[in-house]
């Protein structure tokens, strides 16, 4: 068995004295496992770091085998990720979310939109919104997406205001009044014609789409969230705070 594909590397580990287990997303063939023999030497840690982009090369005697990967560098990305915590953080939350879906199974939307995040993650004033919207794809493509297009009680795609925690669809302001104070609050930014993400639309955001995780996918699997959103999440304050600091606010 072989084939060739490219990828996002998206963590690896020790296997003996010198091997990896590589475990990248990869545009054809979904998130997948192979062993790099060779994998610690100087030449090739490197090349398998998270975040590098790289074309790969995988072989095995069955399909249902680990198989072994060669790796080779096409953007060196991870260089540049590890300078920021937020970028740190968010790569690994990512690859977290990335590990809730079967392995080998292929979803070309998420590595292209993974290899988008990659070239944006480090800039904290964007990687907020671009996590939160990771979050609500990854929902998705688990068959947990949120319909967040019009309001569920009238129709109406005016001055949708909440989400209901029950159906995960949209609810206007006025439809939703009665029962404010159970529904989870939409930011203006995840609509469709949205202004571009502030410091509240966030945290509202993180905690829509950590309501449904929990729910959906956590408690049933029997799973806790991973801890690296969390240090996702107070990298992102930290650095609204400093920004503040800077403003004099």
């Amino acid at each position: 068995m072989e084939w060739r594909d490219e990828g996002i590397i998206l963590g690896t580990r020790k296997h003996g004295e010198t091997s990896a287990i590589l475990e990248v997303m990869t545009r054809a063939h979904g998130r997948h496992l192979g062993l790099v023999r060779g994998g610690r030497s100087r030449k090739q840690q490197p090349v398998l770091q998270p975040g590098n982009r790289v074309d790969l090369l995988w072989r095995a005697r069955l399909d249902e085998h680990l198989g072994t990967f060669q790796a080779e560098a096409i953007e060196m990305n991870a260089a540049r990720l590890m300078d920021s915590a937020i970028a740190v953080y968010g790569l690994q939350t990512m690859a977290a979310h990335l590990r809730l879906l079967p392995e080998r199974d292929a979803h070309g939307a998420l590595y292209e939109t993974l290899a988008v995040m990659i070239a944006h993650l480090d800039d904290a004033d964007a990687a907020g919104e671009l996590v939160a919207r990771f979050e609500l794809l990854i929902l998705d493509e688990l068959g947990f997406g949120l319909d967040l297009s019009q309001c569920a009680a009238t129709g109406s795609r005016q001055d949708l205001a909440y989400v209901s925690p029950k159906s995960g669809r949209a609810v206007s302001r006025a439809a939703g009044a009665p029962w404010h104070n159970k529904m989870l609050a939409l930011p203006a930014f995840l609509q469709r014609s949205g202004p571009s993400a502030d410091q509240a639309g966030l945290e509202d955001a993180f905690r829509l789409t950590g309501f449904f995780f929990s729910r959906r996918v956590y408690e049933p699997r029997g799973l806790e969230p991973p801890d690296a959103r969390a240090g996702f999440l107070a990298a992102l304050r930290r650095h609204h705070a400093a920004g503040k600091a800077i403003a004099g606010e």
